[in-house]
């Protein structure tokens, strides 16, 4: 008989706050061809040739300030969310990481060693993105195909949309809140625009026009929409004003075009076109993290304060609140479920 189990991905983290250890993690991440996708020789010459000559050193020390006693904050709440959710479901729960430790290969050995054949894998990315989903399918199939070729998995699918995740998420948000605001912003992870056109097989994908339509075939692997749509379902779920929402993508990285608008710009200006009180959420993610803790909580709000802003907000992720697990153990038992139609 078939035993299943669940494995839940996130992005990763560097082991420690040692610059060695970032720059290993780094080398990891950006060298990866869905993270920056130029030609190999391309690809090293740019990280391992520049990037990786200066940029651990100031990432460790980036990390440093959001550091816990237990670890990196991305891993120990991932861990958290392991714990709850073995709680609520009766097969085995593991964790793994694209990038670093614990692996996906970690995981899936631990899964099976319990004796499981058949594993649920879940991708923590409300989006699809070729850097995040779609690398890790593609990492996990190629462990599965050289070390683990007779176990079948299934993927969770992105959930940007689904009903129970927009309630969740909005719950959360309205909870965190404060009384008086000028504006929401949502705050994306950014990709690289060709990102977008690659990732989609169906080729009628426009940045210009078809994001906002309420279908295009495009949709269902285009970044840049499924952030837009979630906003959206978010926004009339907690009946809010457009005008007093925003929308921006972060964390771009070299010259190229990223997905526009960009958070750090919007925040530097927003300041002296009145908004004076400032609430911030980063549904790309859904545990806080460097990207969130850092780069948003404390940098943002320096470039908002400078910026003309007096009041900001940062509303964390969903972590391991308990609204979220119940969304988690619902989308793992409908692909738990899958297994039986095979």
């Amino acid at each position: 008989m078939n035993k299943k189990g669940i494995l839940l991905v996130n992005l990763g983290s560097p082991r420690s706050t040692s610059v060695n250890d970032v720059k290993e993690y780094l080398d990891e991440f950006l060298m990866d061809e869905r993270v920056i996708d130029y030609r190999w020789i391309f690809r090293a010459l740019l990280v391992q040739g520049i990037i990786l000559k200066t940029r651990p050193a100031k990432s460790a020390e980036a990390y440093k300030t959001v550091w816990t006693d237990k670890g990196s904050p991305l891993i120990v709440i991932t861990e958290q969310i392991q714990k709850k959710l073995q709680k609520v479901v009766d097969v085995p729960v593991e964790i793994g990481m694209r990038y670093a430790q614990p692996s996906i290969e970690t995981g899936i050995q631990k899964l099976v060693d319990q004796g499981i054949t058949e594993i649920v894998l879940f991708p923590l990315y409300p989006q699809y993105a070729m850097s995040t989903t779609e690398t890790v399918i593609e990492k996990a199939e190629e462990v599965r195909k050289k070390k683990f070729p007779g176990i079948k998995i299934n993927y969770i699918q992105p959930f940007y949309n689904r009903d129970i995740y927009i309630n969740c998420l909005a719950e959360s948000i309205k909870e965190k809140l404060p009384e008086n605001f000028d504006a929401l912003q949502f705050s994306y992870h950014g990709v690289p625009e060709r990102h977008i056109y690659k990732t989609d097989p169906t080729k009628t994908c426009n940045l210009n026009d078809c994001c906002s339509r309420d279908d295009n075939p495009s949709h269902q692997f285009c970044y840049r929409h499924q952030c837009y749509k979630t906003t959206q379902l978010v926004i009339d779920k907690l009946n809010l004003p457009k005008e007093k929402t925003i929308v921006s993508f972060q964390s771009r990285l070299g010259k190229d075009k990223w997905i526009e608008p960009y958070t750090d710009e919007t925040l530097e200006t927003i300041g002296k076109k009145g908004i004076k009180n400032l609430a911030i959420v980063c549904p790309a993610f859904v545990s806080d993290c460097l990207e969130t803790l850092e780069e948003i909580s404390v940098e943002g709000k320096e470039q908002f304060m400078h910026g003309g802003g007096e009041n900001f907000h940062y509303i964390p992720c969903l972590n391991d609140e308990d609204r979220w697990i119940e969304v988690v153990k619902t989308l793992c038992e409908e692909k738990l479920n899958d297994f039986y139609l095979v």
